[in-house]
């Protein structure tokens, strides 16, 4: 048999009246001063940094990175109402290998974009960097 709505709500209230004398002597022994909120400043180019949310840096397309070899494949998706230009950039293992930035794709709002590029041998790291439009 399975509870209704209001059985479920009468159940619930009644286990928390009957545990609310249990706990309230142990929050009443804890003692010292009210949490507070610490303002800590915002760093340009840091994670975090674009905390406001009118900031268009902050509304930036996800992307996903797969490195398959010496391939590497960006799926990105842009669920915002703001124009995003990405670029993959990729950085190759080998000392004579050269690195790869690829050219800005603009991804509309809504819009979504693959980019594929890669290195002679080895991968090191793949990233994507993101410029906001407004």
């Amino acid at each position: 048999m399975r509870p209704t709505g209001r059985r479920a709500t009468a159940l619930m209230a009644a286990a928390l009246i009957t545990t609310g004398p249990a706990v309230a002597p142990v929050l009443r022994g804890i003692s010292g001063p009210a949490p507070t909120a610490v303002a800590v400043p915002a760093v340009p180019g840091r994670p975090g940094a674009a905390a406001d949310r009118g900031d268009p840096r902050r509304f930036h397309a996800t992307c996903r990175t797969k490195t398959e070899g010496s391939r590497a494949i960006a799926s990105c998706h842009n669920p915002y109402p703001y124009v995003d230009r990405v670029r993959l950039h990729i950085e190759c293992q080998r000392w004579w290998d050269i690195d790869v930035d690829s050219a800005p794709v603009k991804i509309l709002p809504a819009g979504y974009a693959e980019l594929t590029d890669r290195c002679w041998k080895e991968i090191r790291a793949v990233w994507v960097s993101h410029e906001v439009e407004r």
